[in-house]
């Protein structure tokens, strides 16, 4: 069977719900059933056979095609299967999501990866800020999967993170790991000012020297045994991270936030 295709028609001028629309939620449908689905448009909604043209049987494996920031909620709470969007995604892209792959052909907005549970979410373009992040209020971010950027991120990179690794192939913005808890940030390019704020414990992990924040201890350079497992863990991933286990032979760590648990550690390639 050939992917379940919806190709947007136009572009409406308001934001779209775009969370009825996963794999899970659409599995056992007719295509008559799908095309009936309204979404939230702005004050409205709308069927989705208005907004996009239908085709394909699969509905396991879902294509988004001619997407733009306005389709939000893209992949919530996804539990199986595949989806693959070419074009630009809104906010809270995979928010919530519990199993399954999303493949991200352009940019995200913010939240993407938002309380993320498990899964793989690929972005080949930009996201947005609070990448990994937990909603307003809320005390836990995402809980495990992994997050693939090929381009930059924007500000507060895994707050509140809890679990899960978030791999940044180039920069991040202001506060990355900002009141991280557990879990693992990498980042290939430059990072902006306040590193780890409020960080309680799990690793950042750098390819270049950032401004070290006055509440993080020097803690010499080491070999660590665990650095070989985790990027022998990236060799499968489509990505610069598949290649680089021998940047980091050598470390330098740094631990914190001392302002908070100051279980926390940035290491830093030598």
């Amino acid at each position: 069977m050939s992917a379940l295709t919806l190709t947007l028609k136009s572009h409406p001028a308001q934001r779209v719900d775009m969370s009825p629309l996963t794999c899970n939620k659409l599995k056992d449908l007719t295509l008559a059933e799908i095309a009936a689905i309204t979404l939230q448009n702005g004050k409205a909604k709308i069927r989705v056979d208005e907004l996009f043209a239908i085709s394909g049987e699969d509905t396991q494996n879902l294509l988004i095609k001619n997407s733009f920031e306005k389709l939000d909620f893209i992949g919530k709470e996804l539990d199986g299967g595949t989806m693959t969007v070419e074009g630009d995604v809104g906010a809270y892209c995979a928010i919530g999501m519990k199993t399954g792959a999303i493949t991200v052909n352009g940019n995200a907005g913010i939240f993407a990866a938002c309380e993320m549970k498990k899964g793989f979410l690929t972005i080949n373009g930009n996201a947005g800020d609070f990448l990994g992040g937990a909603l307003p209020g809320n005390k836990m971010g995402m809980k495990g999967g992994t997050v693939l950027v090929k381009g930059n991120a924007g500000e507060r990179v895994g707050d509140h993170l809890r679990r899960g690794v978030i791999l940044i192939e180039g920069n991040a913005g202001d506060y990355c790991g900002s009141r991280m808890t557990a879990g693992t940030i990498a980042v290939m390019g430059q990072v902006g000012n306040h590193l780890g704020y409020a960080m309680r414990r799990g690793t950042l992990l750098l390819w270049n020297q950032p401004k070290i924040p006055a509440t993080f201890n020097d803690c010499g350079t080491h070999t660590l045994a665990f650095l070989p497992l985790l990027f022998a863990s990236f060799k499968s991933l489509n990505s610069k991270f598949a290649d680089s286990a021998a940047a980091f032979n050598r470390v330098q760590r740094f631990g914190g936030d001392m302002a908070e648990m100051g279980r926390g550690e940035v290491l830093i390639k030598i």
